[in-house]
């Protein structure tokens, strides 16, 4: 079945985002239709305030359109009340943030747990999970260390580990190597590449090009409009030096 005939996993259909700012009505996301496909690697990238962080609010179920639609697995994000769009977010969606978002008090297998937990799986049952992601990220050997005890890629790791606790729909990096070395950035990288060979659908969230290199296919974005839908390999998917300065329209 091709792209013609297969419902998408996730779709935009003339998606507006707009916000008031004193008397300036900002439109962060201007009128976006695209399709991403099971299985796809892709970055969404753009200049700061080119609208790339309201878009993957919206993909992630932490936000919703002003008008048009978003669809994720067919369903129609935009209609779902707020508790059915919690549930429908822990289950479908897995999250990986630049600052790793893991909590301090709890250790490196209770982090991974907390999405399960929501999820309503039983104690016995979390642990497994738990364990089998901690293990497929390299942290077997530190369920009892708690955040502060790691180092920025480790922690990242876990968040990597949490984000897939739950066996999610897509998978949502933001910036996930923002706050790590260079180094240890290419092993982030290389962990979601594996991801995807798996059959993952991971979408990346970047306004670096040497990032956004790893997925195959970009949409960068310009003033909340799509500017670029392609290879990552075409040299048009690359945002310009020059252009990366600024504050991100949120």
């Amino acid at each position: 079945m091709d792209k013609d005939t297969k419902m998408p996993l996730i779709e935009f259909r003339n998606v507006c985002k707009t916000y008031e700012m004193g008397d300036t009505i900002v439109r962060a996301a201007d009128d976006i239709s695209l399709k991403i496909f099971e299985g796809e690697f892709v970055a969404i990238v753009g200049k700061s305030g080119s609208g790339k962080s309201t878009c993957m609010n919206i993909i992630g179920c932490l936000d919703v359109p002003t008008s048009g639609e978003y669809l994720l697995e067919g369903k129609n994000v935009g209609e779902m009340d707020k508790n059915a769009l919690a549930e429908f977010r822990n289950a479908k969606l897995g999250f990986i943030f630049q600052q790793y978002n893991l909590l301090a008090k709890l250790s490196v297998l209770d982090n991974v747990c907390v999405p399960l937990m929501y999820a309503g799986y039983s104690k016995k049952e979390r642990k497994e999970r738990a364990l089998e992601v901690l293990e497929s990220v390299g942290l077997a050997d530190k369920l009892k260390n708690r955040p502060s005890q790691l180092s920025g890629g480790q922690q990242q790791r876990v968040s990597i580990a949490r984000a897939l606790a739950n066996k999610p729909s897509v998978i949502l990096a933001d910036e996930p190597t923002g706050a790590l070395d260079s180094r240890t950035g290419r092993e982030v990288l290389g962990i979601l590449r594996d991801l995807h060979d798996k059959g993952n659908t991971v979408v990346l969230i970047t306004h670096d090009n040497s990032i956004a290199a790893t997925a195959e296919r970009v949409i960068r974005l310009e003033d909340g409009k799509v500017v670029f839908d392609g290879l990552a390999s075409d040299p048009a998917s690359k945002v310009h030096r020059e252009e990366a300065a600024g504050n991100e329209i949120q």
